[in-house]
Formats: C-alpha cells, structure tokens, sequence
C-alpha cells in the first residue's frame, strides 16, 4: 500500500504482516524445501520502506551503497515471501487507514496480500525512517501484538525448525525423541524436519537410525546452517526450541529479519522465554499444530555500528556532528553491519583497566556524557538480564519502551531511564576519549568502537514471535519473576494480637 507523506516527503510502502507456514519463496526449491502447489500458499508481507524516500536524520541516516545505487520498482517489490505475522501487519496497517476492523473476524488460517522478494527488496533500515514513518510503524506492531493475544493462529506447518545444544548429550537425547515423533507416519501431516548440521554426524543422534526406522521418513530430516536460517528465513514454518533462555536468544541472532513462530520447551535455568513443559511435547505440539498457537510480538532492537570517516579536520566533535547543523552531503560516519537485538546492547570499556566516557543522544538532541564502565540498552525482555544486574527496572515485555542503563556509573546522580521507543539512539566514544570502548549485541558479535564512533538503536520493524501458552497473560510474567528472581520474597509481617 502506498501512501503520500506530508511535508514534501515521498511517497512509503508501509506494508507488515504474520508470516504463514504454508508459504514458500520462489527460489527454495534449489534447496529442496518447496513441496506445497503455488494454490497452497498463503501469501505475506513485511515492512518496507523505499531506499530512495530516506529521510537524514543525521550522519547515522548515511545509506549503504547499495541502499543508494539500488532502485527498485513496485512490480519487483511486490512479489511472494513467506511470514505470516508479519503480514498481519499489513493487514493491520491497511484496514487501519480503510477503518476496517479485520482482526476481530479472524478465527483460523489466514491468507494475505502478495509480499516482498526477501532476495530481491532493498531493506531500508528503521534508523532511515522519518520520525512519523518510525511512530507509524511501531504503533502497528503494538496493535497486531495486542490482537494476536486474544486469537489463535491456525497454521499450515510443513517444515519444522529444531533449535538445541547441539553440544549437551541430554538435550540431543530430547531432540532425537521429538525427530522420532515428528517424523512418524501416525502424525498427521508428513513434516519436515530441519536440526542443526553439526548434528548430522553425531551418534548420540544417530541420524541413519533414525531413518532407517521407517522408509517414509527417507528425505524428510534435514539439516540447516546459520546461513539457510539467516538468508532464508521463510523455509520454515515452525520453530521449536529445547533448552533456556539463552536458545531464544540463538533463535533470535539466528533469524535476523523474519523470525517463524517459536514454541519454546523449558530445558535451561531460569526461563522467562520458555512457557513450555517438555514432558508434555507431544500435547502440546499437536494442539498446536491442530488447534492453532497464541503468539506474542517481543519487541527487538537494530543495531547499526557506524564508523568515523576520516575528514582531515582537527579537532572534531561528535556532538556538532551528529546534531549540529552539516552539510548536506557532508557524511562523517558509514556503517558497518547491522544486528537484530532480543536482549540489549552494551556499550563497556572492555579490557581497558580506565573508565569510559560514552555519549549518549535521542533523535536530535544530546542527552547526556556518561562516565561509567558502560551503557545497557535493552528491550523490555531483556529487563530482566543485564539490564537488572546493572540496577534498571523490571519492565512487562508488552512496554514499547527502551531502557537504558549505565553500568557502575562514576556519579551519584544518574538513574536509569525508560523512554518510547519512537527514539532511536545514538551511543558513542568522543573524539577526546582516552580509551576505545566496545559493544556486544544480545552477548554476541563483540565489536571495538573507536573515538568517533557509534552504534545507532532504534525499534526493530521485525519483532519476534513468541508462542504463548493459552490463557497466559501479565500474571504469567509476574509469576516468572517471583519464581526466577524471588521478586519481592520476604517474610510476612505478624498481625497483632488484639487484647481480650
């Protein structure tokens, strides 16, 4: 759907949705994923703004090259991809603007528009966006999130995505058991399994025992790669994890744009993600796969790590760069790779024995220099991680907020801050700065920012969906933390004893 913005700036496709696990794109059947007739999809969406409407927000609103050199028609934007939330977004963003009311009838399966070539579409990234594009975008995600929690999603699964410890001996015991379920001719529908390569060879698995169990089961286990998983998200249709916490998060690195449905079995420590008892797997996957899922939109951070462009000038100064008034065409930063973020970001002096100071700036304002061993952005589902031990607020994951939080700060004044998240944040080294600092994303991909460099946060356009038990709701969040983290655990005051 297009729609002309006002103030002069040009025409967006504003376009999200649920993605269906009936749905394929058109090149999977070079990796032999593709089974179902084209009659058989459910067609899908996400959000995509056009690369050429950008509006600069700053030197962190530099595209990529090819983000400037690409153009790319509607006819080839337009075409099939396979994820079924989101585009329920587009769904929502549309009958929004008709005021229709669309959600309110959906009972089972649901079919949607034709979307974009994930191979084919230039992604423009959110930190791109206009301030009304960022709002407009977040407040769709909010709706659909909070439609998706009172619907059941019925889905069409073909391939199933299983997510382990592929170096725990008991969890692959687990993950060989739910294979053999999965694959038996006595389930209803003929799945496809994908389990990590490395598992391929490992005979605690014993993936040739397996198959030679039943001859129907022949081409039906697959394994996938961190590269099929990450440049081909629509392959699967369901993921399943089995572990803790920390395999949510490895599911969320894994699907850097499109995140399938993922049904989480509690096989870690603490487990705020996983809602799911594994002893009952084989109710619960075939409700789920029957009966259809809940699921919760988490939502996720992008993160874009922009670095300094030499300009022969001294001094310089990252604040005037970044919100006082440049050039048009004056680029002081390119970036330099891009992550989806389920947990937070952090920015800390790594091995430096000294402090740092880091720069912290909301749209276009400066906020604030911290002096501290660090800066923790996190999302409201990673409230209760670092973002906690840091001393910020436990927050409902349901909160479209950023929290940010300094770590061991070297003043008595600063306290955490909760704001929208329609900002998009700027974290970076001074160019006065004595030391480098550096930043890991959700624990991983630890990068060294040197002075003058950045990373910009801001709401990601693909947020994470999270199977939810039935009936589930705050109280469940609230129980988690009182289970996990003994919140607010204390012994109970004695009454007095009135006189008689």
């Amino acid at each position: 759907m297009d729609e002309q913005m006002s103030d002069g700036v040009p025409t967006r496709r504003h376009s999200t949705g649920v993605s269906s696990p009936a749905d394929r794109h058109d090149g999977d059947e070079a990796h032999g994923d593709s089974s179902a007739s084209e009659s058989d999809y459910q067609h899908a969406l996400e959000v995509v703004f056009d690369a050429d409407n950008a509006h600069r927000r700053g030197s962190s609103l530099l595209p990529t090259e090819n983000e400037r050199s690409t153009k790319s028609s509607s006819a080839q934007l337009r075409k099939e991809t396979a994820c079924f939330v989101h585009s329920l977004l587009d769904q929502q963003h549309k009958l929004r603007i008709a005021g229709s009311n669309y959600l309110d009838d959906l009972h089972e399966e649901l079919q949607a528009d034709k979307g974009v070539d994930l191979a084919d579409a230039v992604a423009t990234h959110s930190r791109l966006l206009t301030k009304k594009q960022l709002s407009d975008m977040a407040w769709g995600v909010r709706q659909l999130s909070k439609r998706l929690g009172s619907v059941r999603l019925k889905l069409k699964v073909q391939n199933v995505f299983v997510l382990t410890k592929a170096h725990d001996e008991t969890l692959i015991e687990y993950t060989r058991e739910m294979v053999e379920w999965l694959l038996a001719k006595e389930r209803e529908s003929a799945y496809t399994v994908y389990v990590e390569n490395t598992l391929e060879h490992n005979a605690k698995f014993n993936a040739k025992g397996i198959l030679s169990q039943d001859p129907s089961r022949e081409g039906r286990l697959k394994y996938w790669t961190n590269e099929l998983a990450t440049k081909h998200p629509h392959t699967f249709d369901f993921v399943i994890t089995l572990g803790g916490d920390g395999t949510i998060l490895y599911a969320s690195w894994l699907f850097q744009r499109i995140v399938p449905p993922v049904l989480s079995f509690a096989l870690g420590s603490l487990g705020f993600l996983t809602r799911f008892d594994y002893s009952r797997f084989r109710d619960t996957l075939t409700t789920a796969f029957t009966d259809g899922v809940t699921v919760s939109l988490r939502l996720r951070f992008e993160a874009t790590v922009m670095r300094t462009q030499s300009k022969g000038q001294t001094p310089r100064d990252l604040v005037e760069e970044l919100v006082g008034k440049e050039a048009e065409k004056d680029y002081t930063h390119r970036p330099d790779g891009s992550h989806e973020i389920l947990n937070d970001i952090v920015v800390d002096r790594g091995p430096n024995p000294t402090m740092s100071a880091i720069e912290i700036f909301g749209d276009d304002e400066h906020f604030t220099t911290v002096q501290a061993d660090g800066v923790c952005v996190a999302t409201p589902t990673g409230s209760t991680a670092y973002n906690l031990a840091a001393g910020g607020s436990l927050c409902h994951p349901d909160n479209p907020v950023i929290l940010v939080t300094a770590i061991c700060a070297h003043t008595l004044s600063f306290r955490p801050i909760i704001l929208p998240d329609t900002v998009v944040l700027r974290v970076g080294v001074p160019y006065d700065g004595r030391t480098s600092s550096w930043a890991s994303f959700d624990g991983r991909e630890r990068v060294e920012l040197s002075p003058g460099d950045y990373v910009t946060i801001s709401a990601s356009r693909y947020p994470f969906a999270n199977v939810m038990q039935q009936g589930s709701g705050s109280e469940d969040w609230v129980s988690s933390i009182s289970r996990t983290l003994n919140w607010n655990s204390r012994q109970r005051q004695k009454s007095f004893k009135e006189w008689t």
